[in-house]
């Protein structure tokens, strides 16, 4: 089944309502808008150029994670001031309406953009608000979404901690690391995360800013989700929902740890949760393996823990990974709750409709399973607000799938 036959005409997979539950603030702006910020700042680039860009840096394969990752500290860099955190979260949610999202939820760590004395993080968040809210104010000014006739469009905000940082990741980490030098470096980790969770749970309070989860990001390996433990646990008796980034460079191991440690509701990734290869005892029998992982699955399958799935940040990532051998498949056959992300629209090169068309054609996809998944990401979204509005809202987004499934001629 090909994503534009017949089946699939690729203007409805256009218009179909879609959300974006992964989605990084600096893995996705605009190369060009990266070289303007650039030559602002007196910044220096790999190249001067969209074309130069894309063949030294954002490239369409990685050999590895830490070649995709170098891509990030040039984009970060130029993310320290309201004015570039304002633009850049606009056209970002711009190129995210444009593809058919009618709801996404960005994610970034605001200790990497904030500059003591210069620029606080509440600062970094506000300023990202106000370009997140200005592009949708506009898009449902529109009269179809006005009128009522077409769902409105939405966002939230994921503050993301780091598992692992050093003094040289940010100015703000460089002034945190000395206002603590004598801790040990995992009491620093958790003392980073307490000091976010606080700082989102008094945004919201006094703001009423749709900050609707916190994250972990970053090296998982070495790195565990306990060292966070405690900041999660402010953030979960604080009512913040918990996304965790695990499974993706590490085994099963990493997701039954931010479940279990972290309160996770949904997970970042999820690409080794099948894989009985990767644990941290490599004197377990097979037999123990198998029974952790199924034991893994079965909780996550029965509890809805949806799996945020990143098709080609994974394939660009993990040089041995295939479309065809993507555990979304399995997650898929067997019944798990997942949503497709863009993870980097830039550094990924994709958006969630380039995804979609991916999963319909790797994995042939039936109109049903396509439409389970798009209805899953709004189901599993962390949407801020009154849960009643939120429950009109998803009727009001099935709906109009339904009437474009009919107008397209869409059967299953």
């Amino acid at each position: 089944m090909s994503a534009s036959g017949p089946a699939f005409p690729e203007e409805f997979l256009l218009r179909l309502p879609k959300t974006d539950l992964h989605c990084h603030l600096d893995g996705s702006i605009r190369l060009a808008t990266l070289i303007d910020l650039a030559k602002e700042q007196d910044l220096a680039l790999p190249a001067d150029t969209v074309e130069g860009l894309e063949q030294v840096l954002f490239k369409e394969n990685y050999a590895s994670l830490e070649e995709y990752l170098e891509c990030f500290a040039y984009t970060t860099a130029v993310l320290r001031s309201e004015k570039n955190l304002e633009r850049v979260a606009y056209e970002m949610a711009v190129d995210q309406f444009n593809v058919g999202i009618r709801y996404f939820e960005v994610r970034y760590a605001p200790q990497l953009n904030a500059i003591p004395g210069e620029l606080s993080v509440e600062q970094v968040v506000e300023a990202v608000h106000r370009g997140l809210a200005r592009a949708t104010s506009e898009y449902n000014a529109q009269p179809a979404v006005a009128s009522g006739e077409e769902p409105e469009y939405g966002f939230g905000q994921i503050l993301c901690a780091m598992r692992f940082f050093n003094a040289d990741f940010s100015p703000w980490f460089k002034k945190f690391w000395e206002l603590h030098q004598y801790e040990t470096p995992k009491r620093i980790y958790g003392l980073a995360s307490m000091s976010l969770v606080a700082t989102a749970d008094n945004l919201r309070k006094a703001k009423n800013l749709p900050i609707v989860a916190i994250d972990i990001a970053g090296a998982e390996k070495g790195f565990p989700a306990e060292d966070h433990k405690e900041a999660f646990t402010l953030a979960h008796k604080k009512f913040f929902y918990k996304t965790v980034h695990a499974g993706e460079g590490y085994g099963p191991e990493s997701i039954f740890q931010a479940i279990t440690d972290l309160h996770a509701e949904r997970i970042g990734h999820g690409f080794h949760l099948f894989d009985t290869s990767n644990f941290s005892n490599p004197l377990r029998t097979q037999e123990s393996r198998d029974k952790y992982v199924e034991g893994l699955i079965q909780y996550m399958s029965n509890q809805r823990i949806c799996i945020e799935v990143c098709l080609s940040s994974n394939l660009q990532t993990l040089p041995s990974a295939t479309l065809e051998s993507h555990p979304a498949a399995k997650m898929i056959a067997r019944k798990m709750a997942i949503t497709l992300c863009s993870d980097n629209t830039t550094v990924s090169r994709t958006t969630v409709l380039k995804e979609l068309k991916m999963a319909i054609d790797g994995f042939k996809l039936t109109p049903h399973q396509v439409k389970d998944i798009m209805i899953t990401g709004f189901k599993k979204s962390f949407m801020h607000g009154d849960y009643v509005h939120k429950r009109a809202y998803v009727r009001k987004i099935i709906n109009f799938y339904e009437k474009l499934e009919r107008e397209y001629g869409i059967l299953d």
